[in-house]
């Protein structure tokens, strides 16, 4: 089945985020792998507002394993974007993100998904996702 893009109602939380400069590339729009930045800014910051990751004291951290993106039209600086952030999947000890990057249209310039599985921050070993993190995930569904 072939991705279409989706309107901003489809997904829970909003984030914009401005584009910079250096963002965009020869071709004169935002270079592919800045989404995948983006996504990880969208999820890590809400999971840091939102009290359930602390860059330097979590006992139990995600670790990015996967991440997709499929695009439908070209956004460039010096527009801001806004990234929609939904669940997609939460298991045992990994959590599956959809994430869409907006420009000024109605429906997305792309869309994708971004992978953690939670591992202790010591060890580097799979961990059970935190309780705290399990109540926010719900308020994404």
């Amino acid at each position: 089945m072939r991705p279409e893009p989706e309107p901003r109602s489809a997904y829970r939380v909003l984030r914009t985020i401005p584009t910079r400069w250096m963002d965009n590339d020869a071709y004169g729009h935002v270079n592919n792998v800045v989404y995948y930045s983006w996504f990880d800014t969208a999820v890590n910051a809400w999971l840091i507002e939102n009290g359930v990751l602390d860059i330097h004291a979590s006992q139990t951290i995600g670790l990015v394993v996967e991440t997709h993106c499929n695009y439908f039209a070209p956004l460039s600086f010096p527009q801001p974007v806004e990234l929609g952030l939904r669940l997609a999947h939460a298991g045992a000890s990994s959590v599956r993100y959809e994430l869409a990057v907006f420009g000024a249209d109605a429906l997305c310039a792309a869309k994708g998904h971004f992978v953690h599985v939670y591992v202790d921050a010591t060890t580097r070993r799979p961990a059970a996702l935190p309780a705290a993190l399990k109540t926010l995930l719900e308020t994404l569904k």
